[in-house]
């Protein structure tokens, strides 16, 4: 049975209550077992095999001091977090303590932090507008990346949302608030192309003056063909996240756009979107003051699935290994979510 013939459904299962803000999440060391980011400026390890799931903070002589916004595993027992205190933290995940921190690592906000897929080297993108790369290692910074603008064509101060690595390395995407996505070939650190999604940014030059969304969400497919892009569409009352749910599918060697995907009652920002490991499908899941949960057919270039399920604003998830479900982090919770179909 084709995809698009298939019928799914989002299960909600084991979840874990809590009074912050759950902004990252990598693995631990088992399919239950994450390290997560919260606004308490903590980075926790859980146990959600655990029948009681009590999470335990890393400790050491450094810690953030505001939203751990980055998380990054770099295959060597080692943990990398970033926050909004600017710090980049090295941890050592046999011990749970802090082994070294980079006070300064950018000069404004840090949104993200990823691991390439071999674990060598970590990239940091922050407002600030640029992005860092590290040695994975030994903290060392390699490179510093610089293609998008500091201000929005509005002459506001813009914000560089988030970043990712190509399946085999060979690339990075990073992505800002109005919808420049750039492409980076990961050993000159030149820029390759860029793509653009200017809907998923609105400027209200009226009322507010004042503008909202830009991309939150990168994916590669996982035969490096194909680049996911989520963020929100317009916006009316850019006071509140109204605008639908949205991803445009990039054509990565041509630059072409494949597919403008809104969804119908879903409202929010695409936070986090992952492909299943043979493309059958793409997940996205995000929120405005709810979470939801789409599932989208990439050849298709239409959703399969569109559900307000987490029911909290989804802020990172993590697909399994049979990808069958995912573990879902954000507002006041994290879950875990079976994907049947």
């Amino acid at each position: 049975m084709s995809t698009t013939q298939r019928t799914f459904q989002i299960k909600a299962g084991k979840k874990l209550s809590r009074k912050d803000i759950v902004f990252s999440l990598v693995p631990g060391s088992g399919e239950e077992s994450v390290y997560f980011g919260s606004s308490d400026g903590s980075v926790y390890l859980a146990d959600f095999s655990a029948e009681k799931i009590e999470p335990v903070a890393l400790t050491g002589d450094h810690r953030h001091t505001s939203y751990v916004t980055g998380l990054a595993r770099t295959g060597k027992g080692r943990l990398v977090s970033g926050s909004y205190d600017r710090r980049l933290i090295w941890w050592d995940t046999e011990t749970g303590k802090s082994i070294r921190v980079v006070e300064a690592a950018h000069g404004k906000w840090i949104r993200k932090v990823k691991a390439s897929p071999d674990g060598k080297i970590i990239a940091s993108v922050a407002d600030d507008m640029v992005c860092r790369i590290w040695d994975a290692e030994t903290a060392t910074l390699l490179s510093v990346w610089k293609g998008h603008e500091e201000m929005t064509p509005h002459h506001y101060p813009s914000m560089l949302f988030t970043c990712e690595f190509s399946p085999d390395g060979a690339y990075l995407a990073t992505a800002d608030k109005v919808g420049l996505i750039v492409l980076w070939d990961v050993a000159s650190g030149k820029m390759v192309k860029t793509f653009e999604a200017p809907i998923m940014y609105t400027w209200d030059p009226n009322q507010r003056r004042h503008s909202i969304g830009g991309v939150r969400s990168l994916a590669f497919s996982p035969d490096g063909k194909m680049l996911a892009v989520g963020g929100m569409g317009k916006v009316g009352n850019i006071d509140h996240l109204e605008g639908k749910a949205r991803v445009s599918l990039f054509h990565l060697e041509k630059g072409e756009v494949l597919a403008e995907i809104e969804t119908g009652d879903i409202k929010g920002l695409v936070q986090r979107l992952a492909f299943h490991p043979r493309g059958e499908w793409l997940l996205a899941s995000g929120g405005d003051n709810k979470g939801f949960a789409v599932l989208i057919d990439p050849q298709a270039g239409k959703t399969l699935l569109e559900e307000k399920n987490p029911p909290f604003h989804v802020h990172d998830f993590m697909l399994n290994s049979a990808a069958n479900g995912f573990i879902a982090a954000g507002h006041n919770q994290i879950a875990i979510c079976g994907i049947e179909g």
